[in-house]
């Protein structure tokens, strides 16, 4: 029997959700996305005080799975899909601590953009590639990003898509905080463990009142991402990105 796409542990009052497709190092597939909601939605009613999300092995996620079959479908449900994981995300009742090692490319950032927190690993690696690839944000990243660093860091990192490395997110406002990759795991329990520490209700007021203003136009926000990937998933600069990217892999 084939391991969940995501895995959840509630211990002392902490929710620990990993992403656990490792050898495709967490890439985002359709069981991924249903698998993590499942674990949002678990850790919201188990009484947790605070939420950790990782990713097993060697990375954090590394965005699409450029390896799965070409979706078909209702894309517009597929990317509503999607976005119901940063939905989710900044509606939990609990703060939510991202614990990014290794890449966290396109959607993989987008989901440590959602968490209340984010803490990185010196070898962490971020990325919005969507640009380079002919495609669309779809993550809530056109607003939220430009809250973090700014709306013209924003337009470069989106524009140009380089990869940003740790500590340069850290400089620029993207992450909390750096901590040396072997002490990323202990770290990020130790700032969950004082989280729960917080009365929960407390707790809760601070980041709805904090994402009040910050999400006032994040539906807004969500449902011009996905008008726009609507129109780029059919643009034939598509199809020859996508093949380029692979072909780095």
């Amino acid at each position: 029997m084939s391991s969940p796409a995501v895995e959840i542990a509630v211990h002392n009052g902490v929710a620990q959700i990993w992403l656990n497709r490792p050898d495709r190092l967490n890439a985002v597939a359709p069981a991924l996305v249903d698998d993590l909601l499942t674990a949002l939605d678990t850790a919201a009613g188990s009484g947790a005080r605070a939420v950790v999300l990782a990713g097993r092995g060697r990375a954090f996620c590394a965005g699409h799975d450029l390896k799965e079959p070409p979706a078909t479908g209702d894309s517009r449900a597929r990317l509503e899909r999607l976005q119901e994981v940063t939905r989710r995300l900044r509606a939990l009742p609990q703060p939510v601590l991202a614990a990014v090692h290794g890449y966290a490319i396109g959607a993989g950032a987008e989901f440590a953009l959602g968490c209340d927190l984010v803490l990185a690993a010196d070898d962490a690696v971020f990325a919005f590639p969507e640009v380079s690839l002919g495609l669309s944000v779809t993550g809530a990243a056109s607003r939220l990003l430009p809250l973090l660093v700014g709306p013209l860091k924003a337009k470069e990192l989106l524009l140009f898509g380089d990869r940003v490395d740790a500590a340069a997110a850290e400089r620029i406002g993207l992450v909390n905080a750096v901590v040396p990759a072997a002490e990323l795991a202990e770290t990020a329990l130790d700032w969950a463990a004082r989280l729960a520490e917080r009365p929960a209700a407390a707790a809760t007021l601070a980041k709805r009142a904090l994402d009040a203003g910050a999400d006032s136009t994040l539906d807004a926000a969500l449902e011009l991402e996905v008008s726009h990937a609507l129109i780029t998933e059919h643009t034939p600069e598509v199809a020859h990105s996508a093949e380029a990217f692979r072909s780095r892999e």
